[in-house]
């Protein structure tokens, strides 16, 4: 019925949940990916946009793990510590979509674990 993903290309969980579910091998729940790149276990220097790469390819290597890409996905949410970020957070969100791209929300939170500037959620189906 569901299955944890798991992979080493993207940060461990830092709580009690996995880094996504399969739910009936169809449908992929993919939390929320912080900007922590998992060599390191750091965020990447710079600012909103290098946050945002790290997110996404954090997020890529998850799906990745299950045969799956970028243009699996159906919908995402992205938290942002600030509104203002959203210019160029969409920026470098662009570079990693095509047409047509999966639905989205977007929105300001007060704080997001670790200090991130982003957190980037997807749904996805296979």
């Amino acid at each position: 019925m569901k299955k944890a993903l798991n992979t080493a290309n993207a940060p461990a969980a830092i709580g009690p949940y996995s880094q996504g579910i399969a739910a009936s091998g169809t449908m992929y729940f993919l939390s929320g990916q912080l900007p922590i790149d998992p060599a390191t276990g750091a965020f990447p220097d710079g600012g909103i946009k290098e946050q945002t790469r790290q997110s996404l390819l954090n997020a890529k290597a998850i799906l990745e793990s299950e045969g799956l890409s970028l243009n699996n996905v159906v919908k995402t949410t992205v938290l942002l510590s600030d509104i203002a970020n959203f210019g160029p957070m969409n920026e470098v969100y662009a570079e990693f979509f095509e047409q047509p791209f999966p639905g989205r929300s977007a929105f300001a939170v007060r704080d997001l674990p670790k200090g991130a500037l982003v957190e980037i959620e997807m749904i996805a189906v296979g």
